[in-house]
């Protein structure tokens, strides 16, 4: 397998640079998480903007990445063997990108399962549950009037936000050191304020988690890679 020609992502989204990482994406909270992460360790890479509308998300081109339909996805030319490496899902994403780099993912075994297990909190918690919040507080789901859809959204969020600040109880960061658990829960906490959802869910009622996001969002690689590829 060759890089680009074997790729039909690249008749739309064609590679200026074919012998760096190319990442397909859009600044949501799944799509930073990646475009953070290559900022963070210094990766050479590539951005492309594929917009959240079927016309690129449902395209055959796209469709040939990522089955799903999601963004983030990436083609690596240089991956396992020197053979290039497609691969979706931010979460699998970042175990990979960090594996490659030996960064932020602790090499000492129970270190870095637990990294991985708070990766895996996001992917499975925060990040289904804080979206259906948008979409129930701030989005479509707002004018459905049963009370009960925004209800459990808000109370999970918070009871998913009490786990984080008692994880950060006397640490900076989720597991000691920062790590990919971090680049994947801030760009999540980070949408309530995007959703005008902070005093529903009490989010001054958290202090420790306050101050987690002012630190995640002090980092110069976040603040980078928060508008990569940019929006307009």
């Amino acid at each position: 397998m060759t890089f680009p020609d074997d790729f039909p992502i690249n008749t739309r989204w064609p590679a200026k640079n074919p012998s760096v990482l190319q990442l397909y994406s859009f600044p949501t909270p799944n799509g930073i998480k990646v475009s953070i992460m290559l900022e963070e360790i210094g990766l050479p890479y590539e951005a492309h903007k594929v917009i959240l509308k079927p016309e690129d998300t449902h395209s055959p081109e796209f469709l040939s990445l990522n089955p799903n339909n999601k963004i983030p996805a990436i083609i690596d030319p240089d991956g396992p063997d020197g053979e290039a490496l497609p691969l979706w899902e931010s979460g699998a994403i970042l175990i990979y990108l960090a594996e490659k780099s030996g960064k932020l993912l602790p090499k000492d075994p129970a270190k870095r399962y637990q990294v991985i297990q708070w990766l895996m909190f996001q992917m499975g918690g925060v990040g289904p549950i804080f979206g259906q919040l948008g979409y129930f507080y701030k989005n479509a789901g707002r004018e459905i009037e049963d009370p009960r859809p925004r209800s459990r959204y808000i109370n999970e969020v918070k009871r998913l936000l009490a786990v984080i600040e008692k994880q950060l109880e006397g640490q900076d960061w989720i597991c000691g050191d920062y790590s990919i658990a971090d680049i994947a829960l801030g760009g999540w906490l980070r949408v309530l304020d995007h959703y005008g959802a902070r005093d529903v869910v009490e989010w001054a009622s958290f202090p420790n988690t306050v101050a987690y996001l002012d630190r995640y969002l002090a980092r110069p690689a976040v603040q980078r890679g928060l508008n990569i590829p940019p929006r307009d």
